[in-house]
């Protein structure tokens, strides 16, 4: 079970989480990428059902210029069933959802590239000389596909992307590690042109007990739990795996305890 306090992101008992209030991220994504000078910026992961490609081509063109270079597109497949139910999105089979990252990646990439216009046949998605201007200020646009499949989301990530994204344990991210490479030379890329990232919560727990029994119910999804001795001890252990960036999800905290985690946060990022 998680900590007392949660890991600082779950909703109150007894209230509807499909009520909380979040803004549509692509939005936020600009407005930010106005107001906060340095950082990267992205959506992890932009639903690919929820916006056409080329579109979504055309927004991530004009963040990037408002940014000055700093956006990373995050693209996933999709399969939050509520929210396609609830909007009136057509629900794909999951065949269909990994057919139509691969176009829509493609899509994507081809827009951005460097010719004028660009056609594209597909089966969901389809160019006729659509043109893209102004391109993105980075040339690659960085794209990032979210996703562990390792019959179609990997290979799709190494394909099209300069980033991949997923959950697991040191040891699942050896395995996907792995396999993306060998996606990679497949595809006839170096496998270096591919960087991988681990989404991981980050759960600051000084008794024992509590850490196993909480990294045992994280289970395949792999995090970073104990002191913060043990955390750089596993973040160690991702890097040993291939892993080149881990995004901290969330990390557990209560309102009263908020200085300390982040006290504890900046020692184990020696800031």
């Amino acid at each position: 079970m998680p900590p007392e306090g949660g890991y600082g992101n779950e909703a109150e008992p007894g209230q509807d989480p499909e009520l909380d209030p979040v803004h549509e991220g692509w939005s936020l994504v600009a407005a930010l990428a106005g107001l906060i000078p340095r950082v990267r910026l992205g959506v992890l992961v932009s639903g690919n059902t929820y916006r056409q490609p080329a579109v979504l081509a055309k927004m991530a063109a004009t963040i990037d210029h408002i940014s000055n270079g700093r956006l990373l597109l995050g693209l996933g497949s999709g399969w939050q069933e509520n929210e396609h139910r609830r909007y009136g999105i057509p629900y794909p089979t999951p065949l269909e959802f990994s057919d139509r990252l691969e176009e829509a990646a493609a899509v994507i990439t081809a827009l951005m590239s460097a010719g004028p216009r660009s056609t594209v046949e597909g089966a969901h998605y389809e160019l006729i000389d659509a043109p893209l201007e102004p391109k993105p200020i980075q040339d690659p646009m960085p794209l990032l596909i979210g996703g562990s499949g390792e019959l179609r989301t990997l290979r799709t990530a190494a394909r099209y992307a300069t980033h991949s994204n997923m959950w697991g344990t040191p040891d699942t991210m050896t395995r996907k590690r792995a396999v993306l490479d060998q996606h990679c030379r497949d595809a006839d890329r170096d496998p270096a042109e591919v960087s991988l990232s681990a989404n991981a919560f980050l759960i600051f727990v000084d008794d024992q007990e509590e850490a196993a029994s909480t990294r045992s119910a994280m289970g395949d999804r792999g995090g970073l739990v104990g002191t913060t001795d043990q955390i750089r001890h596993q973040i160690d252990a991702y890097q040993a795996a291939g892993v080149d960036e881990i995004v901290i999800a969330g990390f557990n905290y209560t309102p009263e305890t908020f200085p300390e985690a982040l006290q504890r946060l900046r020692a184990l990022l020696d800031l």
